[in-house]
């Protein structure tokens, strides 16, 4: 079966959606794009970019390479059954697959044979004829009769879940390994750990861990649940309060004391180590444009980053007229941790003059932005009155061009910029790690890690430009696009909040947001990145 690569590609992205139980929705707010811009791009009425791919390998844990090789290939590299592919494959023997794999493995005991007992290997199970009466598809295990990229696959989860269906009507029980026999009492070994009994069956209330089917010649592996953030840095983090805590014998008020005062080289330690292995080095001391220059000690550049600050007139005139209004404050969890996802320029910004916006480059643009007429929705730019030219960060570019595309204004008039090579996963490890600690750090009630994550992320974002502070970087467009990324998230929930018809009063800040009607049809509630919580309530208006 011959077809083209993007084709190809959306089939695995198919595959890798049924495999890993993930809606569109999911995977839109994985790569930062809307549910029906994903729809668009599976259906072929849109292509996927290669800012796409690279988007959609970080966000599924694999190389772009694994990405590109077709469906069979992702999913086994996915769960371990197939070897990742590297470019240093080409050159070197591949390591085992198990060193390979992304996620961690329960291994089952194994303890040394007795000398008396030593026997042959076993000898390798017998290689089927070429006429051998079914082949088997790689994502669901049933027969199957169509081949895609040399493996046999079912094409849709449709015809996996009907095959599954009609092979067995119930799943069987996994089988444990056989137990090995028990070494005489001259030769201790170490405990093993103890092993489920026979027939146990698996436990329906953790349906994230799953058991993989491993070659004939091998016993089942127990793979954990599936996680997006590194492992190790992880570790790293919660091993750092851990040790500040023994340090500190204890005392959580002085232990948060060091923990806050050491938050920037901590997370600079713990940036640097998110990108061993990366694919871009990034420019850490670039020399720095004169806009994007301090006027003065305590003044400013001259980025404008659309800092909002707006009410909604109609609303407070109407409230002055003696109407009531219920109005809910919204505050939108960890703003700059969820900007951490925005476009970063790698190396040193270059000039360009072709008035054209380059979405695989980053940086910073003097532009004229087009008249706002919204009076029920707040302008994209924040509360800046002058008009004319100004300078903004990519962040609040692209905000404008989307506001362009939603048909809300006209397209801003681009007159210079200063560009790099951008890309949307230089902080995307560090991010996935802090919110993996942060989300258990709540959940385990641990008020100490989360204050110490945010106080991490926080001064991140405010240290990054011409800062004593941070010696590990200078980067003032990057604080500037982060800063601007938390603002157009800001106002990004502002308009979802318009669009189910719902009042919006207030926006202010970073992540305060006051509606008015029922804004839980909008939003989760809870202290997830993806949730937002309720601040206040109170009543606007009245008779006077």
């Amino acid at each position: 079966m011959s077809m083209g690569t993007e084709e190809l590609l959306r089939l695995t992205v198919a595959a890798l959606m049924t495999r890993s139980g993930e809606r569109q929705h999911v995977l839109a707010e994985g790569l930062g794009l809307s549910q029906a811009q994903i729809s668009r791009k599976q259906g072929g009425r849109q292509h996927w970019s290669l800012e796409d791919v690279d988007g959609l390998a970080a966000h599924f844990g694999l190389h772009f390479l694994d990405l590109l090789a077709g469906p069979t290939h992702a999913v086994g590299v996915l769960h371990g059954s197939i070897p990742a592919l590297r470019p240093a494959d080409l050159a070197t023997p591949a390591p085992p697959a198990a060193a390979q794999h992304p996620f961690p493995a329960v291994q089952l005991p194994v303890q040394p044979p007795q000398p008396s007992t030593l026997q042959a290997p076993a000898p390798l199970p017998p290689v089927q004829p070429a006429d051998a009466p079914a082949l088997r598809c790689v994502l669901c295990g049933q027969p199957c009769g169509e081949e895609v990229d040399g493996y046999a696959q079912h094409l849709s989860a449709e015809e996996c879940t009907a095959a599954i269906a009609a092979a067995t009507p119930a799943p069987a029980a996994p089988v444990p390994a056989p137990v090995p026999p028990q070494l005489p009492a001259a030769s201790p070994t170490p405990e093993p750990a103890a092993e489920p009994e026979a027939g146990a069956g698996v436990d329906p209330a953790a349906p994230e861990v799953e058991f993989v089917p491993a070659p004939a010649a091998g016993p089942a592996v127990v793979r954990g649940p599936r996680t997006y953030a590194s492992g190790s840095l992880v570790d790293q983090i919660t091993g750092r309060v851990h040790e500040v805590l023994q340090e500190c014998s204890g005392d959580l008020e002085a232990a948060q004391a060091v923990l806050l005062k050491s938050a920037i080289p901590d997370v600079m330690t713990f940036f640097k180590a998110s990108r061993v292995g990366g694919r871009y080095e990034h420019s850490e001391f670039p020399p720095t444009a004169d806009v994007l220059r301090k006027r003065s000690q305590k003044g400013a550049d001259d980025i404008w980053e659309g800092r909002p600050k707006w009410r909604n007139s109609h609303v407070f005139q109407a409230a002055k007229k003696g109407e009531t209004f219920e109005v809910t404050a919204l505050d939108m969890n960890a703003a700059y941790l969820s900007a951490f996802k925005c476009w970063l320029p790698i190396g040193q910004l270059r000039e360009d003059t072709s008035g054209a916006h380059d979405r695989k480059k980053s940086g910073i643009h003097l532009l004229t932005p087009a008249e706002w007429e919204h009076t029920d929705l707040p302008n994209p730019l924040g509360n800046r009155q002058e008009p004319g030219e100004l300078w903004v960060s990519e962040s609040t570019l692209r905000l404008l061009l989307d506001c362009a595309r939603d048909g809300l204004a006209d397209a801003p008039t681009i007159h210079r910029s200063l560009v790099s090579g951008g890309t949307e996963v230089l902080l995307e490890k560090l991010r996935r790690a802090l919110a993996e600690v942060r989300k258990t750090a709540i959940a385990e009630g641990d008020e100490l890690t989360v204050n110490y994550v945010k106080s991490m992320y926080s001064k991140l974002v405010s240290t990054l430009g011409e800062s004593t502070a941070n010696r590990d970087m200078r980067r003032p467009d990057w604080m500037h696009i982060m800063r601007a990324k938390a603002f157009a998230n800001l106002w990004m929930k502002a308009n979802k909040i318009h669009k189910a018809g719902l009042q919006v009063v207030e926006i202010s800040g970073t992540d305060e947001l006051h509606v008015i009607g029922d804004w839980r049809q909008v939003f989760a509630e809870g202290r997830d990145l993806n949730q937002v919580k309720e601040k206040s309530t109170y009543t606007l208006g009245g008779k006077r």
